[in-house]
């Protein structure tokens, strides 16, 4: 079988820094494919994954604490090393050199002056300063015996070197964020420059090699597609129909959490434009009952994801044939959302309807196609799959739909003031020219009531929030600044025209310290 990421890839160990995504997400702009995986993978496991490099990533740890995350010496001779910050560290500690604290801690911007170009510097001028992202309390104090400095700030004397004759290198400051002005260029050289990777990683080569993959996989087998006409599923589906066409029927589910026209959009989009086998499923009811009372957040999910499984399986009876498979859209930020991969104990900050949400019984086997991709990737191969723009171009809807913007328990009439307030406000977001300039945009029904007046009369009724943020891959995310009169047509319009609220905010928290959703 061909596998476009057998020849070039990169494992990036990751040793805890808030910047580790970014590193893969810089690697595969590149074109070459990358995963992230915790320093508990064995020696074996890496030889036998082959990647073309590895990349050491920054972490929030002095190496010489007691218990903070190590690798085995023999790593560095695996493939070419790059250390990032805590990385870089590691090399020195594991090679013989001295780290040691910092004189003083270096956070922010920092001018980097490059004393040898070549290598990571290929490119750069001797003597030549560029700025660079500095996140560190710790420094070299001895570089071990066989290695150079190549660069240095005014507080990082060895603020990156190599190995004289060994593909190893070692950058104190971070190449992966936005503010090293030239990181892309410092990534690509160790890529192209150190490791000789190839740049095959596009969406065509991804969706050549998972239709083989899934056509080995399922056979003559029949297979199902939760499609929730979300970008994730929609791809996710395409995807595995132009792998096995009619093999494949998709079961969209009305679960009553649903936005507004939803169902009768998904059934034209598909049915119509794509011909693809669709199942629709009236499941109201049933979701509302399993529902209510419910209010803490995870055990909606948790009763939201089971349900699912209990309607597919019925709905699978009704296909008929030998019906093994689901499909689902999980994505990468959904894996590592769900599950922590740095080796210690697993944090969740949310069990996600993909990952975590399903019954431990459930009798089908997972197909999830754009597991390791994040959001754009997802969108590309959706160009090129020949979905729409207006469909790839939509923002994230999570699994649990309304059920998780409903923040109390759950009842049609709530569901409906928050699908009516909703519309309003997308509705009026694209009116403004500005939906694709937002990476996500929602409204929430808080769980309070608050004082007003209409008219003459005194009101007390719900209250709305509205989150509107940009980001690149969901990971971290910044609230979007609206122009102040959209904001008040949006808020006039909600209050007007959907009856039980009479008060609207915008919430101006960015990811971290909040999340996106609100549950």
């Amino acid at each position: 079988m061909t596998d476009p990421t057998a020849g070039s890839r990169i494992l990036i160990i990751d040793y805890g820094s808030q910047f580790t995504q970014l590193i893969a997400r810089r690697v595969r702009e590149a074109r070459v494919y990358s995963e992230i995986h915790p320093p508990r993978v064995s020696l074996d496991w890496i030889r036998a994954w082959n990647p073309t490099g590895i990349i050491l990533s920054g972490g929030p740890n002095s190496v010489y604490d007691e218990g903070a995350p190590t690798a085995p010496i023999e790593l560095l001779d695996v493939a070419p090393v790059l250390g990032v910050c805590y990385g870089m560290n590691l090399i020195v500690q594991l090679e013989g050199g001295r780290i040691t604290p910092a004189r003083e801690r270096e956070y922010g911007r920092a001018m980097l002056e490059v004393l040898e170009p070549g290598g990571l510097f290929e490119g750069f001028a001797a003597g030549e300063q560029t700025q660079v992202w500095m996140s560190h309390g710790d420094q070299v104090a001895a570089l071990p015996p066989g290695y150079v400095t190549v660069a240095s700030s005014g507080n990082s004397p060895f603020a990156a070197f190599r190995h004289r004759s060994r593909p190893i290198h070692g950058v104190q400051f971070h190449p992966e964020v936005a503010h090293s002005l030239r990181g892309k260029e410092i990534i690509a050289n160790f890529l192209f420059g150190v490791c000789r990777a190839r740049p095959t990683w596009t969406p065509g080569a991804f969706i050549a090699d998972e239709v083989e993959k899934i056509r080995a996989l399922v056979g003559s087998s029949k297979v199902i597609c939760g499609l929730s006409g979300g970008v994730d599923s929609s791809v996710a589906a395409m995807l595995v129909h132009r792998a096995i066409g009619d093999q494949l029927t998709c079961i969209f589910v009305d679960n009553g959490l649903l936005r507004l026209h939803e169902r009768e959009q998904v059934e034209r989009m598909f049915r119509a434009n794509h011909g693809m086998n669709l199942v629709t499923v009236r499941a109201e009811e049933r979701f509302l009952s399993a529902l209510a009372g419910v209010e803490d957040p995870e055990e909606k999910r948790r009763i939201i994801g089971h349900t699912f499984i209990d309607v597919f399986e019925a709905a699978a009876l009704d296909v008929g044939g030998d019906v093994r498979f689901l499909v689902q859209g999980t994505l990468y930020p959904d894996v590592i959302e769900s599950v922590s991969p740095r080796g210690g104990p697993s944090v969740t900050i949310k069990t996600h309807h993909n990952v975590g949400g399903l019954k431990p019984d459930m009798k089908f086997r997972l197909i999830e196609p754009l597991r390791e991709l994040f959001k754009d990737e997802v969108r590309n191969v959706g160009r090129e799959l020949g979905l729409s723009e207006e469909m790839v171009g939509r923002h994230p809807f999570p699994g649990p739909g309304l059920g998780i913007r409903v923040l109390s328990d759950l009842t049609v009439q709530k569901l409906d003031v928050l699908r009516q307030a909703d519309a309003i406000y997308l509705e009026e977001i694209r009116a403004a020219g500005l939906y694709d300039e937002i990476w996500q945009a929602f409204a929430v029904l808080l769980p309070v009531r608050s004082v007003g007046v209409m008219g003459d009369y005194r009101t007390y009724e719900n209250v709305v929030a509205l989150r509107a943020v940009t980001s690149t891959d969901g990971m971290t995310a910044d609230w979007f600044p609206f122009p102040h009169d959209v904001l008040a047509r949006i808020s006039s319009r909600i209050i007007n025209e959907v009856k039980g609220v009479n008060r609207v905010v915008y919430d101006v928290s960015s990811k971290p310290p909040a999340t996106i959703e609100w549950e």
